[in-house]
């Protein structure tokens, strides 16, 4: 999420964005991540990225939820309750994922060919801790992968468009019909991908080189 504060506020017309404070090249997993909750809709706040049931004994189990399959989240024991209840946008404009190429996985850069920030489909969850302290998680829905996405990868992460920002963010229950629509992925001509250095693989390398292309020779032919 390189975007400043005030680029998201205008995106998601927020009234409090207070709690970005600066861009972020490299989010990892166990990171906090920013989001607008179906509770705060006007309000930007920061959970870890890794939902943790409210029924866990173990906030390390949200290592193995960072994202929920959008086929089985209403059904399975560890997201139905908050694919219910707790939904939630994830800002970002751009997001990475890993390929096969040569027999090496080579890590890619996906984004927005119009540059703009969009938004994940997430869940969220509040564990209280064992000294009575709560911590906010959050987990990011994925879908089979379109056109565009599948050279790449099987699967993809559900992006929401703007106009249905609302829906996904109501607190009513969706039925099946919106859910359907709403998690069949973005268009594929809205996507970009190019390969970018493996330094990404390192969490500690937050900076602007990490979202680089790196000159292949392979990415006009390629995307």
């Amino acid at each position: 999420m390189t975007a400043d504060a005030e680029s998201i506020q205008l995106a998601f017309d927020l009234d409090d964005v207070s709690v970005w404070e600066q861009p972020r090249y490299n989010i990892a997993p166990s990171q906090m991540v920013p989001v607008i909750t179906n509770r705060k809709r006007k309000e930007l706040t920061l959970l870890k990225w890794g939902l943790v049931p409210t029924w866990a004994k173990d906030p390390a189990i949200g290592n193995r939820m960072i994202n929920a399959r959008s086929e089985t989240a209403a059904e399975k024991p560890s997201f139905r309750t908050a694919f219910k209840r707790r939904r939630c946008l994830i800002p970002s404009d751009g997001y990475y994922e890993w390929t096969k190429r040569d027999g090496k996985k080579v890590p890619m850069y996906i984004k927005r060919r119009d540059r703009e920030i969009f938004a994940f489909a997430g869940l969220w969850e509040n564990w209280k801790k064992p000294d009575g302290s709560w911590l906010g998680t959050c987990t990011i829905l994925t879908t089979e992968a379109n056109d565009f996405m599948r050279p790449i990868h099987h699967r993809m992460t559900v992006m929401i468009e703007p106009e249905d920002y609302d829906t996904w963010l109501s607190e009513e229950e969706l039925n099946p019909g919106q859910w359907l629509a709403l998690r069949a992925g973005c268009d594929s001509e809205l996507l970009t991908a190019f390969e970018v250095s493996t330094q990404v693989n390192r969490p500690v390398n937050d900076n602007p080189t990490v979202i680089s292309p790196v000159d292949t020779g392979n990415q006009q032919k390629l995307f």
